[in-house]
């Protein structure tokens, strides 16, 4: 049998998909393809005969954690370097929303617009125009604009001072192997983060109202013209990205689901951090770049990924934490 390892930080630990001998620590079951724990396992102790749907399961990376107490209950390769693509707006959400609120208004610029990357997703914010942060925030997170980020990151004191900030409040998160480039998360040479990073961010996320507000939103009107003070002379709809907040092309609106950010580029594949609520418990998964299926099956795998986490939370061993000390 073939044994994979991960080298997690040294202050938490984690298992990745492996099948191993004599301890027994991970069984797959060749009848059902599923990924289970055994209670014997001296590395993920088990209270429950539940299994990670391991087959249905492709992303090079995932994690599934508890929101509320931060504790890692099913991983898979967490600390990989991989390109993150939208998702990493949460970072700049993060970073950003308290210092530009959605009462911030802005008349935009040809230069606020500048050096947006060829293909960019847009929301269609337009020089010339006055806009209310608040909708360039919606732009941001239901549309994935990168040009509302443009923008707002100009608000925030500039595209390189949002970066710098970006990367120091990963650092104060615990993030560790998150390198942050672009403030959009269009792809760059040596950007990258985690399965696991992300999920940080995403728990972070939750717990600002504002942040929680527009990931949550499924659908909204952004504005066509404006007035001097930002509000709208006519404005269009728009309808968020996140198949599982919608229930767009077939996917299905996912049971208690409150957001909280895809993406997608041609390096980093399809990319999500979601986040849904059952009972007391909130999970938040985290999946990067599924090797199968189409640009649906990030959304089918996450749904799994939940589905499994909602009947194994509180039954099994946690793995590590999020909850982890700032460099």
């Amino acid at each position: 049998m073939t044994v994979t390892s991960l080298a997690p930080p040294a202050s938490c630990r984690f298992v990745s998909r492996a099948v191993v001998g004599g301890a027994a620590l991970l069984l797959l079951s060749a009848q059902t393809g599923l990924l289970t724990a055994s209670a014997s396992s001296t590395t993920v102790p088990a209270t429950s005969s539940r299994a990670v749907p391991a087959k249905k399961v492709s992303a090079r990376a995932w994690i599934v954690a508890d929101a509320r107490t931060g504790q890692v209950i099913a991983a898979h390769n967490p600390h990989a370097k991989l390109p993150p693509a939208s998702t990493l707006k949460t970072l700049f959400a993060l970073t950003a929303l308290p210092r530009v609120p959605g009462s911030a208004v802005r008349k935009v610029s040809k230069k606020d617009l500048a050096g947006m990357g060829r293909g960019s997703s847009v929301v269609g914010v337009k020089a010339g125009r006055t806009y209310r942060a608040a909708d360039l925030w919606r732009g941001a997170f239901l549309r994935s604009g990168n040009d509302a980020v443009h923008v707002l990151a100009a608000m925030n004191g500039g595209w390189k001072s949002s970066i710098t900030q970006m990367q120091a409040k990963a650092r104060a998160l615990g993030a560790r192997n998150t390198k942050v480039v672009t403030a959009d998360g269009y792809d760059a040479p040596g950007q990258y983060s985690t399965a696991y990073d992300l999920a940080l961010f995403g728990r972070a996320g939750l717990r600002n109202k504002s942040f929680a507000g527009f990931a949550a939103t499924a659908r909204a009107r952004f504005p066509d013209k404006t007035r001097a003070d930002g509000s709208h002379i006519s404005s269009y709809a728009i309808q968020n990205t996140n198949r599982l907040l919608t229930g767009a092309n077939g996917v299905g609106r996912y049971r208690g689901i409150v957001g909280i950010k895809n993406g997608y580029t041609s390096k980093a594949g399809n990319t999500l951090i979601a986040a849904a609520i059952r009972g007391k418990h909130t999970l938040i998964v985290t999946v990067l770049n599924p090797q199968q299926g189409n640009g649906l099956t990030v959304y089918r795998e996450a749904r799994a990924l939940l589905d499994w986490g909602f009947g194994a939370v509180g039954r099994v061993r946690p793995l590590g934490s999020l909850n982890q000390p700032a460099r």
